[in-house]
């Protein structure tokens, strides 16, 4: 086992409070052969919540980051809408993020900024439902890629009105600064929050790294991973002979042992994950550029093997039993255990594999 690498975060005596908000999107139905290889018997399909994060500052500054899906489906952009609609999908939405964060009494008003990890629909939610005071954050290129929006655009992912009137911000990773391996940007310029440059899932990809107290941080992973057994287990976290809580049998008072699934470790490799990102021979598959986007989970491999970060896929349905949501703060995550006791729940998925 190789000793976790020093992410070298600036020390800070600021912190942030981080409320992460269960959106109520939920999308079923979705093919995780374009996702990840190889195949595992019985996990064929993707079951997804989408989790939104509430980011406030002590100056009373507020930052949203991510918004799942918009709750009017039918009005994305054209080519998102007709991409759902044709999909196979099952896709369903509750409560749009203001709704919620209203319903609780925080202001939508209060919102300084909504920060998109990715342009991808499950993320983009529907920025117009804010004031526009509130800004748009966006990463690296896309501006250049996806700008004008639709209709301006007839082909445009994004809609004009998810930026049209306020001010859209592109973040350019030029302070010099590195979180692990990752090129940061402190978003508040005292070490309280982070935009970290994820590349290789989407133009622009981002992930953010929250300081929740002096010495433990939360991580918005968007879409760096879509499984926790793309970047688990590591040469850091290398695979266990049991499990607790048991991934199969999250009541039962008896460990799981890890031999049930040692077999479905790529050449047996407990050090190596289950999943790499799939290459499909088409060209189609969910990653924009596949050597860097395993290159970011390379780097999401080091911040997630400190016990002092929690590490939160946008997707990551494992953690749905072992997380306290909006509008409870997740600060306290360390003394409630959440990263022993959730980080390999996603087991769970390969309980048709396994031997019983």
């Amino acid at each position: 086992m190789a000793a976790p690498p020093d992410l070298k975060i600036p020390k800070s005596s600021t912190t942030v409070q981080v409320r992460i908000i269960d959106t109520t999107s939920h999308i079923a139905g979705i093919g995780l052969a374009a996702f990840v290889q190889p195949e595992i018997k019985g996990f064929t399909t993707l079951s997804c919540p989408a989790y939104s994060f509430l980011i406030e500052h002590p100056s009373d500054r507020k930052l949203l980051f991510d918004l799942g899906v918009r709750k009017d489906i039918e009005n994305f952009a054209p080519r998102i809408r007709d991409r759902i609609k044709n999909g196979g999908w099952e896709v369903n939405v509750k409560q749009g993020v203001r709704e919620q964060l209203e319903k609780h009494g925080v202001s939508g008003r209060d919102i300084e900024g909504i920060i998109w990890s990715h342009w991808h629909w499950d993320h983009t939610g529907d920025p117009s439902t804010f004031e526009k005071s509130t800004a748009l954050i966006v990463g690296p290129g896309f501006k250049a890629a996806f700008t004008p929006g639709y209709p301006a655009n007839k082909d445009a992912p994004i809609r004009e009105s998810d930026y049209e009137g306020r001010e859209l911000r592109e973040i350019a990773f030029s302070q010099g600064l590195k979180i692990g391996r990752f090129d940061a940007f402190d978003y508040f310029g005292d070490g309280s929050f982070y935009l970290l440059d994820s590349p290789g899932h989407a133009i622009g990809h981002m992930c953010g790294l929250a300081r929740v107290t002096a010495s433990s941080f939360i991580f918005m992973g968007g879409d760096s991973c879509h499984h926790g057994g793309e970047f688990r287990p590591s040469q850091y976290l290398p695979f266990p002979s049991s499990f607790f809580p048991n991934p199969l049998d999250t009541k039962s008072s008896t460990p799981c042992p890890g031999a049930m699934f040692e077999d479905l470790l790529p050449d047996g490799d407990k050090t190596r994950p289950f999943y790499e990102i799939a290459k499909l021979d088409d060209g189609s598959g969910v990653a924009h550029n596949v050597h860097e986007a395993q290159a970011t989970i390379g780097k999401v491999m080091e911040a997630d093997a400190r016990d002092e970060v929690l590490v939160v896929m946008a997707h990551d349905d494992s953690l749905l039993e072992v997380m306290d949501f909006f509008p409870k703060y997740a600060n306290d995550f360390t003394q409630k255990e959440w990263v022993e006791k959730g980080r390999w729940l996603f087991l769970k998925d390969f309980a048709g594999a396994v031997k019983k």
